[in-house]
């Protein structure tokens, strides 16, 4: 893959994802609570706060119906849900993102109409497209053509859609895409997580970086974002709260600093894991490649002028003789030096091998 900055963070020469805590609307409009959030965010390692910036009026009819879990999110309507998280204009996100800059994570966020880009552009490293958005072109073409790099989430979306979008971008001179998997189901159950369709972006979108944007429970182990990443994904988002306990919105499928510390902790035990990628023998192997491989050695006293035959040979340890791959090559050549029983078969015992 190619060189790719992310806020000054090149994804091809990085071990680990770029983690996004996707605050989005769980501040509760609150700019105190979004610091804090902010904060945990920093503190459990991601690279980036992502919030989500609309006016709901813009974003959803009144005819709009809840396509979210109702055990969860009791509203049954997207526009009275929205208007309650809508509260954040300009003037905010100026405050949270000079204090991203001020703790040192990077802040994003995702728009949903024309105007927020052009408001907000000044103040973000890089944009993200919803999935629900995939098919907006206008929104598209106005964040593509700020040449700043585009993430497009592609929950409930085709390959044909995935790429026209792409290529919506890419026509305003933006290459700069990632491509996450998402399943639009709040929450997505373990059963239609499909994973595995990470690796089927890596093989159709093989130019771009492919990353996940997750919507499942967290367990104990952050197992949806662990195999993620050991499936590909180099781009990995999660909705972030304080406190998971709140009922409401995006707080029971969001992480918390304490999740995002434990997958942390297995990227890092994992990347010592995996080591190098090209196979061969490494610096710790190389007493155990002498002395627990086996050597040509001799059954018997021999000595020298004597004529090597098949019953004259064992393999044993240590490797610090000839190979075993040789016995072939000495059957029928002459000792030109002696040798005891049990020692190993070297060059200088023949004129040639």
């Amino acid at each position: 893959m190619k060189n790719f900055l992310l806020n000054n963070i090149n994804l091809k020469k990085r071990d680990f994802p770029f983690i996004i805590a996707e605050i989005g609307v769980n501040h509760n409009c609150s700019i105190e609570l979004a610091k804090k959030q902010i904060r945990l965010a920093k503190k459990g390692g991601a690279d980036a706060v992502k919030f989500q910036s609309y006016k709901a009026e813009k974003l959803a009819s009144k005819y709009s119906p809840a396509y979210w879990d109702l055990k969860k999110e009791k509203t049954k309507n997207q526009l009275e849900l929205f208007k309650k998280f809508d509260k954040f204009d300009l003037k905010d996100y100026k405050i949270l993102a000079n204090y991203c800059k001020k703790i040192g994570i990077c802040f994003s966020t995702t728009p949903f109409d024309i105007q927020i880009v052009r408001e907000i552009n000044n103040l973000v490293s890089f944009f993200k497209i919803a999935s629900a958005d995939i098919t907006n072109l206008p929104l598209l073409e106005e964040v593509a053509k700020t040449k700043k790099p585009v993430i497009i989430s592609s929950g409930a979306s085709t390959i044909n859609e995935i790429k026209k979008a792409k290529q919506i971008i890419e026509k305003k001179g933006n290459k700069k895409v990632i491509i996450l998997h998402c399943i639009l189901n709040y929450p997505t159950h373990n059963k239609n997580a499909n994973l595995g369709m990470i690796k089927d972006l890596i093989k159709k979108f093989p130019k771009n970086y492919i990353g996940y944007s997750d919507h499942t429970l967290p367990d104990n182990n952050m197992e949806s974002l662990f195999i993620s990443y050991v499936y590909g994904a180099r781009v990995i988002e999660k909705h972030f709260t304080h406190d998971k306990k709140l009922k409401g919105n995006d707080h029971y499928h969001a992480m918390d600093c304490k999740d995002l510390l434990v997958f942390k902790n297995r990227l890092k035990k994992y990347n010592i894991l995996k080591g190098n990628e090209e196979k061969s023998f490494i610096q710790s192997e190389l007493k155990s490649r002498v002395n627990a491989r086996r050597s040509i050695v001799s059954n018997f006293n021999l000595k020298r002028g004597h004529k090597i035959t098949l019953k004259d040979l064992d393999i044993k340890r240590p490797g610090t003789g000839l190979s075993p791959m040789l016995i072939k090559k000495i059957i029928g050549k002459t000792l030109k030096i002696s040798i005891n029983r049990d020692q190993v078969f070297k060059k200088k015992h023949f004129n040639s091998i």
